[in-house]
Parts: C-alpha cells; structure tokens; sequence
C-alpha cells in the first residue's frame, strides 16, 4: 500500500521531472516575444505613426477593465481545477470544469452588445488626435474585444494544461494565439497598407488558431473531463463566484496599478502618449520575464498545497523570491545602465524617422524600471493567496491602494503642469505614482499577509527584496560606468549584446558562488537542464 510519503516522492519526483521542460519551453517563448515585440515597436511607429501605435497598447490595457468579471472567474476556475486534478477527483473537476463553460458562455453572451456599444462609441471614451481615424480605433477595439471573449470561452480548455503542471503545452498555445496575430498584421500590412483596423481583424483569427490548438491538447492531456451540461451545478456556480467577487476586487486593484496610466496619459499628456507607450512596452518585457519564470512555480505551489506538503511549500516560496530579486536584477540593472544606449539603437533601428529622440526618455525608462526589483521578486507570493483562497484581504488593499495609485497618477502631472509650469515633463508624474503606491504596497503588505497565513516572520521576505535591491543598483552602476567611459562605445546590438553578455556572466558566477545557499542552489538544479547545473558545479 502506497504511504503519504511515497506519494510525497513520487509527487516531488514529477515536479522535478516537468520544471525543467516548462522552464526551456518559457524561455523560448519568451525570447520569441522579445525578439519580435522588440522588433514590432519601431515597425508600429514608423508604419502607422507615434498617434496610432498608442492606441495598440490601449486597446489591450482597456479590454482588462470592460472584461473584468471573466478574468476573475477564469481565475477562480483556475485554483480550484488545479486543487482537483492535482487530487485525482476527476468528479469533482468535470463539474468544476461544466460550471464554469456554462456560465462562462452566459456571461459571454450578456457582454457582447455592451462591448459592440463601447466600441462603437470610444471616441467619447478615449482622447483620439486628428490624425488618427475615430473608425479605424473602433475597429481596433473590437477586433481586439472578440479576441479576448474567444480566449477567455477557451480558457477552461487552457487552464487543464496549468492545472496538471503542463506548462510546456501552454506556451505552444500561447506561441500560436501571439505569432498568428503579429504575423497576420504584418502581412496584412504588406499586402494592403498600414492600418488599425488590420490589427483589429489579425486578433480575433489568431484568437481562433490558439483556441483550437488549446482545446486539442486539453483533450490529449485530459481526456477525463468533457462538456456535459448535466454535470452543472449551482452551487458549485457559487464557490466560483464567490472566490471570483474577491478576485474582482483585487483584479481592478490590479489594473489601476499597473495599466491605468495608458489612459491617464492619453488624457493629460496626449502629445508624449506615442514615446510613453514605446518606453512602457520595453519594461512590459521586464514583466514578461518575471511572469515567465513565477508562471513555472505557480502549478508547483498548488501541487504542493493539494499534497499538503506545507514545509516544502513554505521553503520553496522562501527561495523563490530571493531568487527572483536576484534573477530580475540583471535585466533591470542593464537596462537603467544602459538605458539611453538602448532605446537609441532600438528605437532607430529600422532607420526611419519616429517622430521623436528616444534618449531624451532615458530618465522616464529608470523610473519605470528600477523600482521593479521589488514589485516583481514578490510574484511568487500571490500564488499563495490563490492557493490558500485567502484574497479578500489583499484584493481590499489592492483596490484601495489601485485608487490611491489613480488618484496620484493624475495629481502628479496636474501638479507639475501647473503647479511648476513644466508640462513637457507632466508625463513622470503619471510612471513616478505607479512607482511610488506598488512599491510600498509589495515591501509592506504583501510579504505581511503571506507571512501571516503561512504562519512564517514575514521579515524574511524583506531581506530577500533587499539583496534583490542592491545588485540591481550595482548592476546599473557597472552598465552606466561602461556606457560613460566610452572604452567600449555602445551604438549597435553589435557592440551592446557582447558588453551586457559579459557582465551577466561575471554577475552570475559571482551570485552562484556567494548569494545562494544549498537549498536555493538545489531549486536552480530543479529547474535548470542538467548539463547546465553541472557546469555551474564545476565552478
């Protein structure tokens, strides 16, 4: 008979197995993203001008604020899929997994002529020049919305790839759903002319091609659960609503932090919106990065909280934030040292005028990105919250502290306009108050609450973010020295990829042999190939 034990090993044995395939699989996709985001940036600019370009990225940040109540109930559907499979109660997942298609598809329903008005009628939402069509924006829009509904229906099919730990088939989803619609607004560009309307029309396609995708390898991977209107239940309808109503809370929270300033810009500082949105979507990477590595251990953390293994979750998630702080460090380091060599050569890169000098953002690049060493290392620790069903709490404080974040995104800039008469600068006001409220609500509140339903000294956590600190400002001290000392001069990827080569890797000896202790360095070795974990021994 099989002892709590054995199935502890063997479950630690799986983890130790998948981790690594996930791992590859996200850093493939994630340099895939970067490459070609990188490479899109200054194609949208010179195409389709700094004006409309905006309106890609704001698109996509307002669809999180009309589409909120399926983002949180695809989050609830998301724990409580995972905590089922993850104990084999194949009854209870398909009726978990009926519930939440049914009433996601009701919801779904209600939604569409409300998201056609908005559409239709965004002229009066959003400031748009004269420059840009008021119709090709509509277009966007809801090109953009049916994408989104068409994703969020397939979602349940997704979420039984996470749920079972199968990040690896995720990507492939993802890999789909981000190349067809890139790929189909550069051909469409191509073939016809440079419009938002075609950017309209490549997202809801490629919304079509990942969904099936997902939906084909859901059923490989789980052929146990299948639609089956009879396994919904109303009461099960009500768990999930009720997690999600507190997910709600915490998802707008969330969204006054992190995406409010799109549309405050839009409307205080229309003329900068195109160079702000270009800066705002090279630290979108820095977040990419961040979710790509906390998005492998968020299935470990349920796994392990299903398996009632506490001690190892507690000193895994321990490590996991010191190591992010540590990891994160590099990138953002080198990009606040380099941060005016960077957006030269990127945003030049295509040869072609764009309208402005994007050195002269530098200094709005370092304020978006270095306060990020904090806000990013404390990912792993909402997995908690989820696992745990304990987000009322932060989803209150998310909320509350969301609408101090607004508040002060639109007094900062009203304060530097008038109050110091320098509206050509307004726009740090808008970056300096998401620095300001997210940095003090995730070295404050959020290691508190986690050491408190976890039952650990939340202080550990605190020291963890402070080593992530101050190698991310040596990091940008030893980048900005170099880039100041002309030796090496940095005007081309040719030159800036070798120089921030090199000081990744002597930055990464020096972590490996000093900065982390055994166990830490055993979850690297759980998450790394092993002909890379070797050589690091060898060091």
């Amino acid at each position: 008979m099989e002892t709590g034990v054995d199935k502890n090993i063997e479950t630690n044995k799986k983890i130790a197995t998948q981790v690594p395939r996930n791992l590859i699989m996200n850093v493939i996709f994630f340099a895939l993203n970067m490459s070609v985001g990188m490479a899109l940036t200054p194609f949208f600019l010179t195409s389709l001008g700094k004006d409309a370009y905006h309106f890609i990225y704001l698109a996509i940040s307002f669809t999180g604020y009309v589409a909120i109540v399926v983002l949180s109930l695809n989050t609830a559907v998301s724990r409580f899929l995972t905590v089922d499979l993850q104990k084999n109660d194949y009854k209870s997942a398909s009726k978990t997994f009926n519930t939440a298609i049914i009433g996601l598809s009701a919801l779904i329903v209600l939604m569409i002529p409300i998201l056609i008005v908005i559409g239709y009628n965004i002229s009066y939402i959003f400031t748009i020049p004269s420059t840009v069509p008021a119709k090709d924006v509509s277009w966007l829009i809801l090109g953009i919305f049916a994408s989104f509904l068409i994703t969020s229906w397939t979602g349940n099919f997704t979420v039984q790839l996470f749920a079972l730990n199968r990040i690896d088939l995720q990507v492939i989803v993802n890999a789909t759903l981000f190349l067809t619609q890139n790929g189909l607004t550069v051909l469409f560009f191509q073939l016809y002319h440079p419009s938002l309307v075609y950017v309209g029309l490549a997202y809801p396609i490629g919304a079509i091609c990942a969904s099936i995708m997902s939906i084909t390898l859901s059923r490989l991977v789980c052929p146990h659960l299948k639609i089956s209107p009879s396994q919904f239940d109303f009461t099960q309808l009500k768990t999930l609503f009720s997690m999600s109503s507190w997910a709600i809370v915490n998802q707008i929270g969330t969204l006054l932090f992190i995406q409010i300033d799109l549309i405050v810009i839009n409307k205080l500082c229309t003329s900068v919106a195109g160079q702000y949105t270009a800066v705002l979507s090279l630290v979108a990477i820095l977040r990419n990065i961040a979710a790509t590595i906390s998005g492998v251990l968020v299935p470990v953390v349920y796994t392990y909280y299903a398996k009632k293994q506490t001690e190892t979750l507690v000193r895994m998630v321990v490590s996991a934030v010191k190591i992010m702080g540590i990891f994160m460090a590099l990138p953002i380091g080198l990009l606040c040292g380099f941060s005016g060599q960077i957006l030269t050569i990127w945003l030049d890169s295509m040869g072609k005028p764009i309208g402005f000098t994007p050195a002269d953002f530098a200094p709005l690049l370092v304020l978006m990105a270095f306060h990020l060493t904090i806000n990013l290392s404390v990912l792993p620790l909402f997995a908690i919250n989820l696992a745990y069903n304990k987000i009322r709490t932060p989803g209150i404080v998310t909320l509350v502290m969301g609408i101090g974040n607004f508040s002060l995104a639109v007094a900062l800039p009203l304060l530097i306009m008038h109050g110091f008469d320098r509206s050509d600068i307004a726009y740090y006001g808008v970056a300096g108050a998401g620095a300001i409220v997210l940095t003090l609500k995730n070295a404050i509140f959020t290691p508190w609450y986690t050491g408190r339903i976890m039952g650990i000294n939340p202080t550990i956590f605190l020291k963890s973010m402070i080593t992530g600190v101050v190698c991310t400002t040596l990091i940008a001290i030893v980048s900005y020295a170099v880039a100041k000392s002309g030796i090496i001069p940095i005007t081309s990827f040719a030159t800036l990829i070798p120089v921030g080569a090199a000081i990744g890797l002597i930055y990464m000896l020096l972590v490996w042999k000093f900065a982390l202790d055994p166990f830490e360095r055993a979850q690297f070795k759980n998450v790394m190939p092993p002909v890379i974990w070797r050589v690091m021994e060898q060091i």
